[in-house]
């Protein structure tokens, strides 16, 4: 089967949940209210569906090659991003001053998931361009913005970030790229990018690199490196192209999966020098970076999701077509495996995961158009700091959830999922990557407990935790067994979630190596909390729509208890493990192991 957007359930999450209404109150979103975001996410859906979906699996069967420094994208895909870029789903999000549409994040990011589950290895180019963008948005001179970012929103050029080396991973510390000035404005830049995705391709006129490197005498660390805007071809003051520069591709990885996609390594200066421009002011390279990097770790989290609702969509359909053993119930002969209860349980976990992260994730994006746009200085901090904290546990959560998710994908097919031919496989290869790029899980609970918890002294956690429980008092006032149960677990959990806040606070400074031990168990507990959350929030609104919609509220309804007794109730004992487990964490030495 191939994609079909849950129009129903984005616009659902969207009005009810992340209140695309409040967004659309700001000054200059009024028109991108809940009847645009429909009317945008219909077209959306249909183009994901109709055009970039059907290549997914060719892609995974026929992905991208290098034959003498070229590389050819999946046949199709190059017409399809040509659609694309036409269509004008590129600048979606991007101001209206460069080409842009000017859409709200909160609407942009129903849009991108849709692009993501329909074809992930094709989504990343869009994706790693919405990040370059941003970042020169933020920190380039308006001669670079005027000449680049316009054809990047078009779609007629693409966008990278460069940041790993051979020996510089996640330590961005140890970046040997060097960029020379030449006394007329521009750099050389001499090094090498490994992990480049899109590095090189056939898609686009142009590819516009955003590169770290080190100027003559910059200070070691972090705080010596400088960006630069490294095109693939020289762009003439009229904006036409000029010729090819100095930054080649010199091979393509072999992956686990996302095939499609190349994965470059970029050689800069083989051949004199690549030439680069600096953006914003040097030694501050890292800091326009983290635009670009905080911008690409909330997308991932939306492939996260969007790679979970594929896989959902891809079991269910099997489960309902798969006749295997008779009902437990009772029956003359076998039955569909949907009606197993453990194909259920397996499915309905697959479910609630879903929608509970992409809720979180929606009204992040809802938060981040707040803080970004609202006139009132005051919702801005807030809904600033709210996002803030969120980034990496849509991040963190959403990816790691979404391997979980795509390998029941595989276990509700049985031996079949283990059989390529039937699809399951890809998105479980597909979504491995996900908790490693852009910074691994543990990079992402690192990040919360230390900058989104101590640094604060939990401040955000607690205003989180007492946001929870408003919606608790709202839960008390329904007598339903779902908002009962909801209420029981979401209660427990939240006390959890603020006995852990008050642990990493206390404990960060005297016993820092066992807090950090539990850092990814915490980030699971807020993923699972903050999800949780959103998802009692859509069940008071199903319970009172129910007459509205009988058959979608229901389901939301109990996917929602679902969601209590089965994922939230988890959550005290990952808090346990974050009390409790330090020490057993770091008592072997490393000759032990």
């Amino acid at each position: 089967m191939s994609y079909s957007a849950p129009l129903k359930e984005m616009l659902f999450v969207l009005q009810d949940v992340a209140g695309v209404d409040e967004v659309a109150s700001i000054p200059g979103f009024e028109d991108y209210g809940y009847d645009t975001a429909a009317a945008v996410l219909e077209e959306s859906a249909k183009f994901c569906n109709e055009v970039v979906a059907p290549l997914n699996w060719d892609g995974d069967q026929n992905p991208s090659s290098l034959k003498d420094g070229v590389v050819t994208t999946t046949p199709g895909f190059k017409e399809a991003f040509k659609q694309f870029g036409e269509a004008g789903w590129q600048g979606v999000i991007h101001p209206t001053e460069f080409g842009g549409q000017g859409f709200p994040k909160v609407i942009a990011t129903a849009c991108s998931e849709m692009l993501h589950a329909a074809n992930m290895s094709f989504a990343l180019c869009p994706m790693l361009t919405d990040g370059a963008i941003e970042a020169m948005l933020t920190a380039a001179s308006d001669e670079l913005k005027q000449l680049y970012i316009p054809k990047m929103v078009s779609g007629e050029w693409t966008g990278t970030m460069n940041l790993t080396e051979p020996q510089a991973g996640s330590d961005l510390a140890a970046v040997r790229t060097r960029a020379e000035p030449q006394g007329d404005g521009t750099y050389k830049v001499f090094g090498t990018k490994i992990f480049i995705t899109y590095g090189e391709h056939d898609m686009a006129e142009n590819i516009i690199h955003l590169v770290l490197a080190r100027c003559p005498g910059a200070p070691e660390g972090v705080k010596g490196i400088s960006l630069f805007v490294v095109p693939k071809f020289l762009v003439n003051a009229d904006g036409s192209l000029g010729e090819r520069n100095d930054a080649h591709c010199v091979s393509i990885e072999h992956k686990l999966g996302i095939k499609a996609s190349p994965t470059a390594v970029l050689q800069f200066g083989d051949h004199g020098g690549a030439i680069g421009y600096l953006v914003g002011e040097e030694n501050r390279g890292l800091e326009y970076m983290f635009i670009m990097m905080n911008a690409a770790r909330f997308a991932v989290g939306m492939q996260g999701i969007a790679i979970a609702d594929r896989a959902y969509q891809k079991a269910v359909q099997y489960a309902k077509d798969r006749t295997q053993s008779k009902d437990l119930a009772g029956s003359d002969g076998p039955v569909a495996i949907i009606h197993h209860p453990d194909v259920k349980r397996m499915l309905m976990t697959m479910r609630a995961y879903t929608e509970g992260a992409r809720a979180m994730a929606y009204v992040a994006a809802a938060a981040s158009d707040q803080a970004h746009f609202s006139p009132d200085e005051a919702t801005r901090q807030s809904n600033l700091a709210m996002y803030e904290y969120l980034v990496p546990i849509v991040k963190g959560f959403s990816t790691e959830m979404s391997v979980d998710v795509a390998s029941l994908g595989v276990q509700v097919h049985g031996g079949m999922g283990f059989i390529e031919e039937t699809g399951a496989a890809q998105f479980y290869r597909d979504a491995r990557i996900l908790p490693i790029y852009e910074g691994t899980t543990a990079i992402q609970a690192n990040d919360l407990i230390g900058r989104k918890t101590y640094r604060d002294g939990g401040k955000v956690a607690k205003q989180i935790a007492q946001s929870i429980q408003a919606t608790e008092a709202e839960l008390s006032k329904s007598h339903t067994p779902a908002a009962k149960a909801m209420l029981k677990h979401l209660s427990a959990a939240r006390v959890s979630f603020e006995s852990v806040v008050d642990y990493v606070v206390a404990n960060f400074k005297s016993d820092t190596k066992n807090v950090f031990a539990g850092s990814v168990a915490y980030l699971r507990l807020a993923g699972l909390l903050v999800s949780g959350w959103q998802m009692a929030r859509a069940l008071i609104v199903a319970e009172q729509k129910l007459a509205d919609d009988s058959e979608f509220f229901s389901a939301k309804i109990a996917t929602a208890r679902f969601y209590a007794e089965y994922l939230l109730s988890q959550v005290p004992g990952v808090a346990a493990s974050v009390l409790e487990g330090g020490i057993a964490v770091n008592s072997l030495t490393a000759e032990q192991f």
